[in-house]
């Protein structure tokens, strides 16, 4: 089974920046489609970032300009950095795959970015 481990979130005043990572149990991060979600108590999980098997990346119009996603090792880690942050973007953070029909269900715990003064 596919497994995902995201670190790197925590506590970040507003316009500070944080970068996560994702550390994925086999070496398709340059084969497939990663993805970063995010997910609050009052909002359904959200696509935040993407990048595919070509590195075209994509992203939410709320996160354009501030977030960036990189797979540098193109085996299996994944990065979101970070930047400008703001309250809106406190959430839960999760890393996934996507072979073409959306994400897997194989979801990690995610981890918890918050950004308040």
């Amino acid at each position: 089974q596919v497994q995902f481990v995201e670190s790197g979130g925590g506590l970040v005043q507003p316009g500070g920046s944080l970068r996560l990572s994702c550390a994925t149990s086999a070496n398709f991060v340059g084969i497939y489609a990663m993805g970063w979600y995010r997910q609050t108590p009052e909002k359904q999980r959200e696509l935040v970032a993407s990048i595919d098997n070509s590195g075209s990346t994509n992203y939410a119009d709320s996160v354009k300009g501030r977030f960036t996603i990189s797979r540098p090792d193109a085996k299996t880690t994944v990065y979101l950095q970070m930047n400008s942050l703001k309250p809106e973007d406190t959430a839960v953070y999760y890393c996934n795959v996507d072979a073409g029909r959306g994400p897997s269900s194989c979801w990690g715990q995610g981890t918890q970015v918050t950004v308040s003064s």
